[in-house]
Protein backbone atom coordinates (compact mmCIF):
# COMPACT_ATOMS: atom_id res chain seq x y z
CA UNK A 1 0.00 0.00 0.00
CA UNK A 2 1.00 3.56 -0.92
CA UNK A 3 2.34 5.80 2.42
CA UNK A 4 4.21 8.88 3.34
CA UNK A 5 6.94 8.63 5.67
CA UNK A 6 10.48 9.61 6.04
CA UNK A 7 13.82 7.89 6.90
CA UNK A 8 15.85 10.65 8.32
CA UNK A 9 14.93 13.85 10.44
CA UNK A 10 15.26 16.44 7.55
CA UNK A 11 14.24 20.40 7.50
CA UNK A 12 10.67 20.62 5.85
CA UNK A 13 11.86 22.85 2.91
CA UNK A 14 14.40 19.80 1.91
CA UNK A 15 12.14 16.93 -0.96
CA UNK A 16 14.04 14.17 1.74
CA UNK A 17 11.49 15.23 4.70
CA UNK A 18 8.89 13.77 3.44
CA UNK A 19 8.84 10.85 0.81
CA UNK A 20 5.99 7.95 -0.88
CA UNK A 21 6.89 4.06 -0.02
CA UNK A 22 4.93 1.27 -0.74
CA UNK A 23 4.81 -0.70 1.96
CA UNK A 24 3.00 -3.76 3.49
CA UNK A 25 -0.89 -3.72 4.28
CA UNK A 26 -1.27 -3.88 8.30
CA UNK A 27 -2.64 -7.54 10.04
CA UNK A 28 -5.16 -5.88 12.31
CA UNK A 29 -5.02 -7.81 15.64
CA UNK A 30 -7.64 -8.88 17.88
CA UNK A 31 -9.37 -5.57 18.72
CA UNK A 32 -8.20 -3.83 15.86
CA UNK A 33 -9.65 -2.25 12.89
CA UNK A 34 -8.48 -1.86 9.67
CA UNK A 35 -9.23 1.58 8.18
CA UNK A 36 -8.85 2.56 4.78
CA UNK A 37 -7.72 6.21 5.20
CA UNK A 38 -10.08 8.77 3.25
CA UNK A 39 -8.83 12.38 5.04
CA UNK A 40 -5.37 13.29 7.46
CA UNK A 41 -4.77 16.16 9.33
CA UNK A 42 -1.73 17.88 10.67
CA UNK A 43 -1.04 18.05 14.20
CA UNK A 44 1.82 19.76 15.81
CA UNK A 45 2.74 16.70 17.34
CA UNK A 46 3.76 15.44 13.70
CA UNK A 47 6.33 18.27 13.30
CA UNK A 48 7.60 17.37 16.94
CA UNK A 49 8.08 13.75 16.07
CA UNK A 50 9.47 14.26 12.48
CA UNK A 51 12.03 17.14 14.09
CA UNK A 52 12.99 14.90 17.10
CA UNK A 53 13.04 11.48 16.01
CA UNK A 54 15.77 10.21 13.52
CA UNK A 55 14.39 6.74 12.31
CA UNK A 56 17.79 5.29 11.55
CA UNK A 57 17.07 4.83 8.05
CA UNK A 58 14.07 3.06 9.00
CA UNK A 59 10.64 4.07 7.45
CA UNK A 60 8.86 5.96 9.51
CA UNK A 61 5.06 6.76 9.04
CA UNK A 62 3.36 10.03 10.27
CA UNK A 63 0.29 10.82 11.12
CA UNK A 64 -2.86 10.52 13.76
CA UNK A 65 -5.81 12.02 12.83
CA UNK A 66 -7.93 10.40 10.19
CA UNK A 67 -11.59 10.23 8.89
CA UNK A 68 -11.99 6.65 7.40
CA UNK A 69 -14.17 2.97 6.30
CA UNK A 70 -13.51 -0.03 8.35
CA UNK A 71 -12.75 -2.44 6.09
CA UNK A 72 -11.88 -5.57 8.74
CA UNK A 73 -12.05 -6.18 12.09
CA UNK A 74 -10.02 -8.24 14.55
CA UNK A 75 -11.19 -10.87 16.71
CA UNK A 76 -12.42 -9.80 19.72
CA UNK A 77 -13.98 -6.10 18.68
CA UNK A 78 -17.07 -5.62 19.46
CA UNK A 79 -18.03 -1.49 18.77
CA UNK A 80 -17.60 -1.30 14.50
CA UNK A 81 -18.36 -3.74 11.96
CA UNK A 82 -16.57 -3.62 8.09
CA UNK A 83 -18.38 -0.56 5.85
CA UNK A 84 -19.05 1.59 9.09
CA UNK A 85 -17.68 5.67 8.80
CA UNK A 86 -14.70 6.56 11.46
CA UNK A 87 -12.71 9.09 12.79
CA UNK A 88 -9.73 8.55 15.33
CA UNK A 89 -6.30 9.99 16.51
CA UNK A 90 -4.43 6.56 16.51
CA UNK A 91 -2.12 5.86 18.85
CA UNK A 92 1.76 7.44 19.41
CA UNK A 93 3.93 4.02 19.32
CA UNK A 94 1.97 2.48 16.41
CA UNK A 95 2.37 3.47 13.08
CA UNK A 96 0.75 6.74 11.81
CA UNK A 97 -2.46 7.41 9.82
CA UNK A 98 -0.12 8.72 6.56
CA UNK A 99 -1.11 5.29 4.89
CA UNK A 100 -3.95 4.18 2.69
CA UNK A 101 -4.77 1.44 5.20
CA UNK A 102 -4.50 1.90 8.83
CA UNK A 103 -4.57 0.02 12.00
CA UNK A 104 -6.04 1.12 15.00
CA UNK A 105 -7.63 -0.11 18.25
CA UNK A 106 -11.59 0.42 18.52
CA UNK A 107 -11.62 1.65 22.14
CA UNK A 108 -9.67 5.22 20.55
CA UNK A 109 -12.40 5.34 17.31
CA UNK A 110 -15.39 6.96 17.29
CA UNK A 111 -17.92 7.14 14.79
CA UNK A 112 -17.54 10.09 11.92
CA UNK A 113 -20.24 12.35 12.48
CA UNK A 114 -22.90 11.69 9.41
CA UNK A 115 -22.57 15.48 8.38
CA UNK A 116 -19.19 15.79 8.09
CA UNK A 117 -17.00 14.61 5.41
CA UNK A 118 -13.81 13.24 5.68
CA UNK A 119 -12.17 15.94 5.67
CA UNK A 120 -13.59 17.66 7.76
CA UNK A 121 -14.04 14.86 10.46
CA UNK A 122 -10.23 14.55 10.14
CA UNK A 123 -9.46 17.87 11.63
CA UNK A 124 -11.32 17.18 14.94
CA UNK A 125 -10.10 13.90 16.90
CA UNK A 126 -7.16 14.50 18.54
CA UNK A 127 -7.53 18.50 19.12
CA UNK A 128 -11.10 17.24 20.34
CA UNK A 129 -9.98 14.49 22.58
CA UNK A 130 -7.13 16.90 24.19
CA UNK A 131 -9.75 19.40 24.94
CA UNK A 132 -12.06 17.08 26.58
CA UNK A 133 -9.99 15.68 28.52
CA UNK A 134 -8.37 18.41 29.80
CA UNK A 135 -12.12 20.24 31.08
CA UNK A 136 -13.54 17.42 32.07
CA UNK A 137 -11.04 14.76 33.67
CA UNK A 138 -8.13 17.20 34.13
CA UNK A 139 -9.92 20.44 35.55
CA UNK A 140 -12.68 18.28 36.64
CA UNK A 141 -15.18 20.61 35.58
CA UNK A 142 -18.81 18.53 35.80
CA UNK A 143 -20.75 19.17 32.56
CA UNK A 144 -23.49 21.75 33.33
CA UNK A 145 -21.39 23.27 35.33
CA UNK A 146 -18.50 25.71 35.49
CA UNK A 147 -21.40 29.09 35.76
CA UNK A 148 -19.86 31.70 37.58
CA UNK A 149 -16.38 30.70 36.97
CA UNK A 150 -13.40 31.90 33.97
CA UNK A 151 -11.82 29.70 31.80
CA UNK A 152 -8.90 31.82 29.93
CA UNK A 153 -7.73 29.45 26.83
CA UNK A 154 -4.22 30.80 25.90
CA UNK A 155 -3.69 30.11 22.44
CA UNK A 156 -7.38 30.31 21.29
CA UNK A 157 -6.98 29.89 17.66
CA UNK A 158 -5.14 26.73 17.49
CA UNK A 159 -6.29 23.15 17.06
CA UNK A 160 -7.05 22.53 20.66
CA UNK A 161 -8.05 26.06 21.41
CA UNK A 162 -10.54 26.10 18.50
CA UNK A 163 -12.55 23.13 19.89
CA UNK A 164 -11.93 23.70 23.74
CA UNK A 165 -14.07 27.09 23.27
CA UNK A 166 -16.52 25.17 21.35
CA UNK A 167 -17.08 22.40 24.12
CA UNK A 168 -17.35 24.62 26.96
CA UNK A 169 -19.86 26.82 25.21
CA UNK A 170 -21.71 23.59 24.46
CA UNK A 171 -21.65 21.65 27.32
CA UNK A 172 -20.46 23.77 30.55
CA UNK A 173 -21.59 27.09 32.12
CA UNK A 174 -18.42 28.88 31.85
CA UNK A 175 -17.40 32.57 30.48
CA UNK A 176 -14.77 31.83 27.68
CA UNK A 177 -12.15 33.94 27.52
CA UNK A 178 -9.74 32.96 24.80
CA UNK A 179 -6.67 34.91 23.77
CA UNK A 180 -5.62 35.88 19.94
CA UNK A 181 -2.57 38.19 18.00
CA UNK A 182 -3.67 39.31 15.07
CA UNK A 183 -7.42 40.46 13.50
CA UNK A 184 -7.99 37.10 11.29
CA UNK A 185 -7.12 35.05 14.76
CA UNK A 186 -9.75 37.25 16.31
CA UNK A 187 -12.59 36.84 14.58
CA UNK A 188 -11.56 32.83 14.11
CA UNK A 189 -12.14 32.74 18.06
CA UNK A 190 -15.03 34.84 18.23
CA UNK A 191 -16.69 32.59 15.89
CA UNK A 192 -15.64 29.67 17.90
CA UNK A 193 -17.83 31.18 20.81
CA UNK A 194 -15.61 33.08 22.74
CA UNK A 195 -17.17 35.38 25.25
CA UNK A 196 -14.56 37.28 24.83
CA UNK A 197 -10.91 38.10 23.53
CA UNK A 198 -7.79 39.55 24.63
CA UNK A 199 -4.26 39.66 23.11
CA UNK A 200 -1.51 36.91 24.69
CA UNK A 201 1.29 39.53 22.93
CA UNK A 202 -0.05 42.24 25.65
CA UNK A 203 -0.46 42.93 29.48
CA UNK A 204 -2.70 39.79 29.80
CA UNK A 205 -3.46 40.34 33.50
CA UNK A 206 -4.44 43.96 32.63
CA UNK A 207 -6.33 43.28 30.05
CA UNK A 208 -8.41 40.91 32.95
CA UNK A 209 -8.62 42.88 34.87
CA UNK A 210 -10.00 45.37 32.65
CA UNK A 211 -12.77 42.91 31.72
CA UNK A 212 -13.49 42.23 35.51
CA UNK A 213 -12.94 38.47 35.57
CA UNK A 214 -10.60 36.18 37.27
CA UNK A 215 -9.64 33.25 35.66
CA UNK A 216 -10.41 29.91 38.22
CA UNK A 217 -9.10 27.51 35.17
CA UNK A 218 -6.09 28.63 32.73
CA UNK A 219 -5.05 26.30 29.65
CA UNK A 220 -1.69 26.78 28.63
CA UNK A 221 -1.90 25.51 24.70
CA UNK A 222 0.90 27.37 23.24
CA UNK A 223 4.06 29.50 24.78
CA UNK A 224 3.84 28.32 28.55
CA UNK A 225 7.14 29.46 29.57
CA UNK A 226 6.77 32.54 28.42
CA UNK A 227 3.36 33.28 29.35
CA UNK A 228 3.91 31.26 33.08
CA UNK A 229 4.60 34.46 35.53
CA UNK A 230 0.84 35.92 34.01
CA UNK A 231 -0.66 32.90 34.31
CA UNK A 232 0.09 32.86 38.33
CA UNK A 233 -0.78 36.51 38.44
CA UNK A 234 -4.13 36.06 36.66
CA UNK A 235 -5.21 32.91 37.99
CA UNK A 236 -7.69 32.56 41.22
CA UNK A 237 -6.34 31.62 44.30
CA UNK A 238 -7.28 27.34 44.64
CA UNK A 239 -7.33 27.78 40.62
CA UNK A 240 -6.38 24.74 37.88
CA UNK A 241 -3.57 25.83 35.92
CA UNK A 242 -3.30 23.02 32.70
CA UNK A 243 -1.14 22.70 29.78
CA UNK A 244 -0.34 20.73 26.86
CA UNK A 245 2.96 22.18 25.13
CA UNK A 246 6.65 21.70 25.74
CA UNK A 247 8.05 24.27 27.98
CA UNK A 248 11.57 24.38 29.14
CA UNK A 249 11.51 23.66 32.59
CA UNK A 250 13.91 25.76 33.44
CA UNK A 251 11.72 28.52 32.51
CA UNK A 252 8.96 27.91 34.73
CA UNK A 253 8.98 28.27 38.19
CA UNK A 254 6.43 26.11 39.48
CA UNK A 255 7.16 28.09 43.07
CA UNK A 256 4.85 30.92 41.82
CA UNK A 257 2.01 29.05 42.14
CA UNK A 258 2.28 28.03 45.87
CA UNK A 259 1.20 30.65 47.57
CA UNK A 260 -2.93 30.49 45.67
CA UNK A 261 -2.22 26.42 46.27
CA UNK A 262 -3.08 26.40 42.30
CA UNK A 263 -2.61 23.08 40.89
CA UNK A 264 -1.04 21.88 37.81
CA UNK A 265 -2.03 19.66 35.35
CA UNK A 266 -0.66 17.84 32.02
CA UNK A 267 -2.82 16.58 28.97
CA UNK A 268 -1.51 14.70 27.10
CA UNK A 269 -4.01 12.54 24.93
CA UNK A 270 -1.56 9.84 23.90
CA UNK A 271 -1.73 8.57 27.99
CA UNK A 272 -4.87 6.12 27.55
CA UNK A 273 -3.38 4.39 24.80
CA UNK A 274 0.33 4.50 25.64
CA UNK A 275 -0.17 2.13 28.88
CA UNK A 276 -3.48 0.80 27.73
CA UNK A 277 -5.22 1.99 30.77
CA UNK A 278 -8.48 0.73 32.33
CA UNK A 279 -10.53 3.46 30.79
CA UNK A 280 -8.95 3.50 27.40
CA UNK A 281 -12.50 3.09 25.89
CA UNK A 282 -13.66 6.23 27.21
CA UNK A 283 -11.94 7.41 24.05
CA UNK A 284 -14.22 5.76 21.87
CA UNK A 285 -16.95 6.81 24.09
CA UNK A 286 -15.84 10.89 24.13
CA UNK A 287 -15.44 11.31 20.10
CA UNK A 288 -18.80 9.47 19.59
CA UNK A 289 -20.75 12.07 22.03
CA UNK A 290 -18.87 14.43 19.98
CA UNK A 291 -20.17 13.20 17.14
CA UNK A 292 -23.79 13.50 18.06
CA UNK A 293 -22.54 16.97 19.07
CA UNK A 294 -21.90 17.81 15.84
CA UNK A 295 -24.49 16.34 13.94
CA UNK A 296 -27.13 18.08 16.54
CA UNK A 297 -25.55 21.33 15.02
CA UNK A 298 -23.95 22.33 18.65
CA UNK A 299 -20.24 21.63 17.41
CA UNK A 300 -18.56 22.89 13.74
CA UNK A 301 -15.72 20.86 12.48
CA UNK A 302 -11.95 23.04 13.38
CA UNK A 303 -11.24 22.36 9.52
CA UNK A 304 -9.68 25.79 8.53
CA UNK A 305 -7.40 24.79 5.45
CA UNK A 306 -7.34 22.05 2.20
CA UNK A 307 -3.76 21.07 1.88
CA UNK A 308 -5.31 19.12 -1.24
CA UNK A 309 -5.26 15.24 -2.50
CA UNK A 310 -1.84 13.62 0.04
CA UNK A 311 1.36 13.29 -1.93
CA UNK A 312 4.93 14.35 -0.24
CA UNK A 313 4.69 17.71 -1.88
CA UNK A 314 1.54 18.65 0.03
CA UNK A 315 2.04 17.09 2.97
CA UNK A 316 5.25 19.00 3.14
CA UNK A 317 3.22 21.97 2.75
CA UNK A 318 1.06 21.52 5.53
CA UNK A 319 4.00 20.59 7.67
CA UNK A 320 5.47 23.94 7.08
CA UNK A 321 2.03 25.53 7.48
CA UNK A 322 2.38 24.23 11.02
CA UNK A 323 5.98 25.00 11.82
CA UNK A 324 4.77 28.62 11.36
CA UNK A 325 2.95 29.01 13.89
CA UNK A 326 0.21 30.77 12.06
CA UNK A 327 -2.11 28.07 11.65
CA UNK A 328 -5.69 28.63 12.03
CA UNK A 329 -7.86 26.06 12.80
CA UNK A 330 -6.42 22.64 10.97
CA UNK A 331 -5.03 21.80 8.11
CA UNK A 332 -6.77 18.35 6.08
CA UNK A 333 -5.34 16.30 3.56
CA UNK A 334 -7.42 14.05 1.43
CA UNK A 335 -6.51 10.23 -0.08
Amino acid sequence: MKAIGYTKSLPITDEGALQAFDIPTPEPGARDLLVEVKAVSVNPVDVKVRTGVDPAGETKVLGWDASGIVRATGADVTCFKPGDEVFYAGALDRPGTNSELHVVDERIVGRKPSRLSHAEAAALPLTTITAWELLFDRFGIAEGGGAGDTLLAIGGAGGVGSILIQLARALTGLTVVATASRPETRAWVEAMGAHHVIDHRGDMPAQMKALGLVPRYVAGLTGTEHHFPAIAEMLAPQGRFGLVDDPDPKAVDVMLLKHKAISLHWEFMFTRSLFATHDMIEQHRLLSRVADLVDAGRIRTTANHDGGTMTPHTLRAAHQLQESGRAIGKTTLTW
